[in-house]
């Protein structure tokens, strides 16, 4: 595999839209990884704060990561199939959403990084934070970026 280009998928409509519009873009067979990020449950369920105990046993915590981790596959196999590229390369990862998509760009060599954005402006971008702002800043590699209208026809 050469250097792939990576879909970023989150399970939702804007996620599928934008990278169906990032698609149209690539030459025909390019290498594609689709990849998603799982919220691991907070550790400090395990351990506790220091002023409380532990809030999960440690198998409502191992049942947590596996839910998780199933919820990531359902999202990649549905993008796989929407996008009609079943069968490609994919990727579940944790941590950080940007940060974590940066370092498997870095990892993989990516090419290429195709990510949509919610289009949250102002306010909203500075509280939430954009996964999308934080990629395009710190990627390895190109990114292209797609707005809630991309796809739309």
């Amino acid at each position: 595999m050469g250097s792939p280009v990576l879909l970023c998928a989150d399970g939702s409509d804007l996620s599928l839209a934008a990278l169906r519009a990032g698609l149209a873009l690539l030459a025909p067979g390019t290498d594609v990884v689709v990849v998603t990020v799982i919220d691991d449950p907070d550790p400090m369920l395990l351990t506790g704060s220091g002023h409380a105990g532990p809030l999960m046993s440690d198998q409502e915590f191992a049942d947590a990561k596996a839910v998780a981790t199933d919820q990531a596959q359902s999202i990649i196999t549905a993008t796989q199939d929407e996008l009609g590229i079943g069968g490609c390369a994919s990727r579940t990862i944790s941590g950080h959403p940007g940060s974590a998509i940066c370092q498997l760009a870095e990892e993989l060599s990516a090419a290429a990084i195709v990510i949509g954005s919610r289009g949250r402006g102002g306010i909203k971008r500075a509280v939430l934070g954009s996964v999308s702002d934080h990629v395009v800043r710190n990627a390895p590699c190109t990114v292209l970026v797609t707005g809630a209208s991309a796809g739309a026809e």
